[in-house]
């Protein structure tokens, strides 16, 4: 019924490794699909959006135990479901809380607390990104800034694609391990926002 292709058995055999190359191809690989299959659930892009990167956070802290010979879709998209699952099941509780919370509080925003803590992990962020070399980064910003293919940098730098993967998952070990350094038990999940473009 699923068959995983060559590609996929490579990324998750490489995953499977900590190759966090890998793991950024497997979420931009399935993101469009498992968006909108979640939103079709939960009419709203950023209840399927949290579900998404919980699901993709829950593969990488679970990749040891992931098998390339197994389908990867229906184990994906098994995770989904039962996010989205649990989600529907607490929203009723979590609508009747918020109404509770709505009664007790004339400013519920929280708009000048989320830009200082944005600020804070962009700043952690960049910082990250000044440990690379010159090539490294200008790579990583074809990649992940500009949102171009690793066919296209090669294109662009007249280099091998496969120069071009060694060069993003170099940058990317020596940005989570910026991370772990700094930003602790919250590394994994910074990860996710280096992919959120790929």
């Amino acid at each position: 019924m699923y068959n995983n292709s060559e590609q996929e058995k490579k990324l998750i055999a490489s995953l499977i490794h900590d190759d966090e190359s890998a793991f950024c191809e497997l979420y931009a690989l399935y993101k469009n699909r498992l968006m909108y299959f979640a939103m079709k659930f939960l009419k709203s892009r950023e209840f399927a959006e949290d579900v998404f990167q919980d699901a993709f956070t829950s593969v990488w802290q679970n990749r040891r135990f992931l098998n390339p010979d197994s389908p990867f879709a229906p184990y994906i998209y098994t995770i989904v479901k039962n996010r989205i699952l649990n989600l529907l099941a607490g929203i009723e509780k979590e609508q009747q809380l918020k109404d509770i919370i709505l009664k007790g509080s004339v400013d519920i925003t929280n708009d000048t607390e989320d830009k200082i803590v944005d600020a804070d992990l962009n700043q952690l962020l960049e910082k990250a990104l000044q440990d690379l070399t010159s090539q490294q980064r200008r790579i990583f910003d074809l990649s992940r800034k500009e949102m171009k293919s690793h066919k296209e940098i090669a294109e662009e730098l007249n280099i091998s694609v496969y120069t071009v993967q060694q060069h993003i998952s170099a940058s990317l070990k020596v940005i989570r391990s910026y991370l772990v350094k700094y930003a602790g038990t919250y590394a994994d999940l910074l990860l996710l926002l280096f992919c959120l473009n790929s």
